[in-house]
């Protein structure tokens, strides 16, 4: 019974650690917003390029001069994220987890308004490079939310918190969407406030941070300021009796200052850190890489051969499924696990993504496949959601301690980014290549990432952060038949629970 009560205090989850996680979250619904908003108004777009050419010019651009130029304004945006996901770990370490989400603002105010005031100044240069700077605000978002989320969180709810990030990814592409409707905001009109509206959540979260506590990790463990962090956990948890996070925390600072600081090209040749970062880049390619931007390219499509008068509602339909089932995911990560979730929707996307190759091809000489080519769109969306969307982002902050968090967040996030771009580049000119047939691609990656998965990734539901970085260095130990370095074994005798097995081992993640 006392046993019970101990762990009370843990799983409590408050309303101010709901408006913390609420606050940062609002900086994922921005990369979801600024994601999917550059859709809906292409047409307007590259007739405003037009106007602007033969204002200037006296004379439009020609199709493919007007092409690259949307391709640019469209592509930039992965390039902003490139450069902002590589920035974060040197942030964090400089300015702390909230006031890095406090200046990352800068930069969508910044973008925002480049963008809505490119109309009335006559500049496609406007929204390039506002997209530029918005990508690189997104691509801190990426970093900087799953980071302090996860630190502020208690162990036990750690992973439905994490899947917040990606809620608020799908909410803000489903806000776009919506926004983005021609009686709405995607008017020849009102686009300019279509892409500018990016500004409202930015001054939003700018109001609310001040009154968010900095990470207790980063206070203890970097700042060295143990009431601070006391302070921020007993407001944070709702208790006065915050002694287990405090005596994790310090556990893990006793181990950081045994170790050098942890950087990038470090990450890659140690091998305490070799394989947790290899984990976090293929999980994060597994996103990209597993077709999701490549369905919702094709739904349009689809969904008009289905016989679908207004596909772009049907496509908003898509959205919502999106949302609902990352809703779901967000019940499911604490009952059935990171490592069975992500498993579930690579295996679901790779089955939908099979199916959706065999109806296309065969739609022609049978109308009624459009239906079922609808069912797998849904069904792969559903998938993505369950897994492959909101794991990679959260389990990352996860298989690392608090030295080498920072860096490995730029690496996954880098990575993440790059396959975005490289996706978006070269998807169209593969589907005019393949066909339908380009979802056999998809359908090869994504059996490879299963296998990965099913082999390499540990489970890291109810774990401490240090209890998983101890796992990955007893591994290490095991494969070179020599014992753990001294500073990694440091305090693994309290351990209170038995070492959680590996997946597809029957040995101890950590020693005993």
């Amino acid at each position: 019974m006392q046993q019970l009560e101990d762990d009370k205090p843990k799983k409590k989850v408050t309303a101010y650690l709901l408006y913390c996680v609420s606050t940062a979250v609002i900086g994922s619904l921005q990369f979801g917003y600024n994601t999917g908003v550059i859709n809906a108004p292409e047409q307007k777009l590259r007739q405003f390029f037009q106007n602007v050419s033969i204002d200037r010019y006296g004379e439009p651009l020609t199709p493919g001069a007007n092409t690259m130029v949307w391709s640019v304004a469209v592509a930039i945006f992965s390039v902003g994220g490139m450069i902002g996901s590589v920035s974060v770990g040197a942030m964090v370490n400089k300015f702390g987890r909230r006031k890095s989400m406090l200046i990352a603002n800068i930069l969508a105010l910044l973008g925002g308004s480049l963008m809505g005031l490119s109309k009335l100044s006559q500049s496609f240069e406007m929204i390039i490079f506002g997209r530029l700077v918005i990508g690189g605000f997104c691509g801190l978002c990426t970093g900087l939310t799953p980071m302090y989320v996860g630190e502020i969180s208690p162990t036990a709810v750690r992973g439905a918190f994490g899947t917040l990030h990606q809620l608020g990814v799908v909410i803000g592409i489903l806000v776009a969407q919506i926004f983005g409707l021609e009686s709405l905001l995607g008017s020849d009109a009102l686009w300019p406030l279509l892409l500018a509206l990016t500004v409202l959540p930015a001054i939003v979260q700018t109001i609310m941070l001040p009154f968010c506590p900095e990470s207790p990790r980063y206070l203890l463990i970097v700042l060295k300021q143990e009431e601070e962090a006391r302070k921020a956990l007993v407001r944070l948890r709702g208790c006065e009796d915050v002694e287990d996070d405090i005596h994790e925390m310090k556990e893990e600072a006793n181990k950081m200052a045994m170790e050098k600081k942890v950087t990038i090209v470090e990450l890659f040749r140690s091998p305490h850190y070799r394989q947790p970062i290899v984990i976090a880049i293929v999980l994060q390619l597994s996103q990209q890489l597993s077709g999701i931007n490549a369905v919702f390219y094709y739904s349009t499509g689809i969904f008009e051969s289905a016989g679908v008068t207004q596909p772009i509602y049907a496509t908003i339909g898509a959205g919502v499924v999106n949302t609902v089932f990352t809703i779901v995911s967000l019940f499911l990560v604490e009952r059935a696990g990171r490592r069975t979730l992500h498993l579930i929707g690579l295996g679901g996307m790779a089955i939908c993504a099979l199916i959706m190759t065999i109806s296309l091809s065969l739609v022609k000489t049978n109308q009624s496949l459009s239906y079922l080519a609808i069912v797998a769109v849904f069904g792969f969306v559903a998938s993505f959601e369950m897994g492959p969307g909101p794991i990679p982002w959260f389990i990352v902050a996860e298989l690392f301690s608090q030295g080498p968090r920072p860096a490995a967040m730029a690496v996954s996030g880098c990575s993440n980014w790059t396959a975005n771009f490289l996706v978006g580049l070269g998807f169209p000119k593969l589907a005019e290549i393949c066909g339908p047939y380009v979802f056999l691609i998809f359908m090869v990656f994504l059996i490879l990432f299963f296998i990965f998965t099913f082999l390499r990734v540990p489970e890291t539901k109810g774990r401490t952060f240090d209890d998983i970085a101890q796992g990955f260095a007893a591994s290490v130990g095991k494969d070179s038949h020599s014992p753990v370095p001294e500073a990694v074994e440091i305090g693994l005798s309290d351990t209170k629970e038995p070492a959680p097995m590996s997946p597809t081992e029957k040995f101890p993640m950590v020693k005993q």
